[in-house]
């Protein structure tokens, strides 16, 4: 297929997971993007195994961040290839950095400098904290973050200690917005023939998570509190056991709680004052939450998903990674591509266009193997 992205060349200068991530996006919708790696071993995330590659020794990580790529080395400290570097950037499109802050401006490749020397670069800098203020030069990752951000403090059980998310969403929504301000970088570029210099930190979407809460907070001056599975202002709308296995009941709605409260086996809750309206649910959750629990354990998790669905009230399995995996539904998204060459599978994009998923056309790269086809390519 003919993809958006194609004669858009990009030079991602990082490593780790927000700026390959930023770079495999656009990799994936088209653009040739050359990664800069350093000499002495590469991409830190080329080793955050086990599991590896066929080679045993690249991790998968690395593989799924940073498929569709070119590998070329060069020593940012060397001023030779720092000129390399620029002659590359003389060709391209948008450069992308995360490297520690401070860094690039030590070596000579902050923006100003390679805004005045490259005008029509959109110049995409990934932060940990931001780049002002009195933290712009700490270095941060993911758990960082999800500590600082506030989001620890609102995830798990009132009762338990703040709990970290799962997935690294700062870094992986970080590396999502800077691929969405290249590609508006790029749009502006069009309109007035300069390039420009886009900012993301994983601070400010650490910060974008918890928007709702945020706004709360400056609104009334409360700190939001944890809920568990829970949501603060939606009632029913967590995790409850049933006789065998939890279920997610999301019952949005006051015609939804309706519904619900009629299969549960309790039509008149949606008629008693302290339950019919989503305030007073609110108000009352100490009390209705553990009626509707008490319901659910009476039966089996596929019985009331059978006869929640059957009314239209949404309601969700608490699937393992492999119930995922396995469910016919993940199945019939079709998310899964087989690298080429190496034969690794890995998840494509969550973007079709036409009806169709943009695929990788090359692996992840070996080290350095695009080194001299880049460079030759640059002397001609």
């Amino acid at each position: 297929m003919s993809l958006p992205l194609e004669g858009v060349r990009v030079i991602e200068v990082g490593q780790a997971l927000a700026g390959p991530l930023a770079g495999v996006i656009l990799a994936d919708l088209g653009a040739d993007v050359i990664k800069i790696e350093k000499p002495d071993g590469g991409d830190d995330a080329r080793i955050w195994g086990p599991p590896y590659g066929p080679d045993g020794e690249t991790s998968l990580y690395f593989h799924s961040q940073n498929r569709n790529k070119r590998s070329v080395i060069l020593d940012l400290k060397s001023p030779a290839d720092i000129e390399a570097l620029h002659a590359l950037c003389e060709t391209a499109d948008i450069l992308i950095q995360n490297l520690r802050p401070g860094v690039v401006d030590e070596i000579g490749i902050g923006p100003e400098a390679m805004l005045e020397r490259h005008p029509r670069l959109v110049y995409c800098s990934i932060w940990a904290f931001g780049y002002q203020g009195p933290m712009r030069m700490r270095p941060g990752f993911d758990p960082l973050l999800q500590a600082f951000g506030g989001m620890m403090s609102m995830t798990g059980r009132p009762q338990d200690p703040p709990t970290f998310c799962g997935a690294s969403i700062n870094d992986k929504a970080t590396g999502l917005f800077c691929a969405v301000g290249a590609l508006a970088g790029l749009r502006q570029r069009d309109q007035t023939g300069r390039g420009c210099l886009i900012d993301t930190s994983l601070l400010e979407t650490a910060a974008f998570w918890v928007e709702g809460q945020v706004n709360q907070h400056i609104a009334t001056g409360e700190v939001p509190t944890r809920h568990g599975t829970g949501a603060a202002v939606i009632v029913p709308y967590q995790v409850f056991d049933t006789a065998d296995r939890p279920l997610c009941l999301a019952a949005g709605n006051d015609r939804l709680f309706a519904r619900a409260a009629k299969v549960l086996g309790h039509p008149e809750w949606a008629e008693d004052p302290r339950f019919a309206r989503s305030a007073g649910r609110v108000r009352n959750k100490t009390e209705l939450l553990p009626l509707i629990a008490e319901a659910l354990r009476g039966n089996a998790r596929d019985h009331w998903i059978a006869a929640l669905e059957a009314v239209g009230v949404p309601c969700a399995p608490v699937n393992d990674i492999g119930e995922l995996a396995g469910s016919e539904q993940f199945a019939a998204v079709d998310m899964v591509q087989t690298l080429p060459e190496s034969g690794v599978k890995v998840l494509g994009l969550p973007i079709n266009i036409d009806r169709a998923r943009p695929w990788s056309s090359r692996p992840a790269p070996k080290l350095g193997e695009h080194t001299e086809e880049v460079l030759a390519a640059l002397r001609r």
